[in-house]
């Protein structure tokens, strides 16, 4: 493997809008810090359409390798910059991005047109229709059922192309189809009533959970000797365990507008479903991108392990509405994935020495 110098600055963008996404989340948690005028509202966004945004599409086209799939990335990129001085031309080159990442999703089902490529093209079109909301003037709050939609069924689209060595049968598949459809059902309806929007997201949302948790290969996995696949399947099981936690508690408190109850089903889904993927899914992703193979260590526990404890923190002081515990939470949420960030960092350079 040889080291892609040229894909680094791209990743290098999606760190730093992870790095600002994570400084207006404290701000929005409750912490006094210095901060930039637009910079807390732009959290979600900075999460979603910013670092996912870059890394997503970026992933796609190094696969691909068509050239005109790298400025989709580089639009996601330009886009969380300009989000912080310019909101409106921000949104706008977010939005081109995610219009961008679709196309290449397109790509990608009219060569394989199989239900993973079919799911993936779903979520992209979630991300679309979301960010065309959010420049609409749509509280995030309605369109994060959207935004939602777009990373589950991403993310589970990619999990299904592994899951075929598996050979799940017919019925399975159905079922896992029934249930994306009625996923993004839930966005659809989120717009003219949340409320049932809500409850549906979050049935669909513990039933795909408990599909993986059946079929994915992450379960077999869990034993298997080699201590990285252990690893990459303990991080899968656990973020399916979380995304099933979040459609339980949306389907207990239904829509939800902000406080500690928002705060609990938004962050059950993008930190312990989400950032426990990228957690198992970076010793993958990363020598793809990079060109360069991550070492594993058993102290990559040590931010697995952070993140989900301090996330049963936060969400317990969202439900016992505990504020401070709740900023705690969320505080040792991002040393979670700042030790991820270093451990990642440091295995690559690792990996370099070794290969030198």
């Amino acid at each position: 493997m040889k080291l892609q110098i040229r894909f680094i600055p791209f990743i290098a963008l999606a760190i730093l809008a992870l790095l600002f996404a994570m400084w207006a989340g404290l701000l929005r948690l409750g912490w006094v810090l210095s901060s930039l005028p637009n910079l807390a509202l732009a959290h979600g966004p900075l999460m979603v359409s910013g670092f996912l945004g870059v890394l997503i599409p970026l992933e796609r086209a190094v696969a691909i390798r068509q050239k005109w799939m790298f400025a989709v990335p580089i639009a996601c990129g330009l886009g969380w910059i300009s989000l912080l001085f310019a909101p409106f031309l921000g949104g706008l080159l977010m939005t081109l991005g995610s219009i961008g990442t679709l196309f290449i999703l397109i790509v990608m089902v009219r060569r394989e047109p199989q239900i993973h490529t079919l799911t993936m093209a779903l979520g992209a079109l979630a991300w679309v229709i979301g960010n065309f909301l959010w420049m609409s003037g749509f509280p995030i709050f309605q369109i994060v059922y959207w935004w939602m939609s777009f990373l589950i069924l991403t993310i589970g689209g990619e999990r299904l192309e592994l899951s075929r060595v598996l050979r799940p049968t017919p019925r399975q598949i159905h079922i896992f189809g029934l249930v994306a459809i009625t996923l993004l059902a839930g966005a659809v309806i989120s717009i003219f009533n949340l409320n049932w929007g809500a409850h549906l997201s979050g049935f669909s949302m513990l039933a795909l959970a408990l599909w993986f948790l059946k079929n994915d290969f992450a379960r077999r996995n869990i034993q298997h000797s080699n201590p990285l696949t252990r690893y990459i399947a303990i991080c899968l099981f656990s973020g399916f365990i979380w995304l099933g936690i979040g459609g339980v508690l949306q389907l207990i408190f239904g829509a939800t507008y902000a406080g500690p109850l928002y705060d609990a089903v938004v962050h059950t889904v993008f930190v312990g479903f989400v950032i426990a993927m990228i957690f198992g899914h970076a010793p993958i992703i990363f020598p793809a991108i990079l060109g360069v193979p991550i070492n594993f260590y058993s102290a990559f526990y040590g931010h697995l392990v952070l993140l989900h404890l301090s996330l049963l923190l936060r969400v317990t002081g969202d439900l016992t509405n505990q504020f401070e515990v709740r900023k705690w939470g969320g505080l040792f949420n991002e040393f979670a994935i700042l030790l991820f960030l270093g451990m990642t960092i440091y295995s690559i350079i690792k990996g370099l020495k070794t290969k030198g």
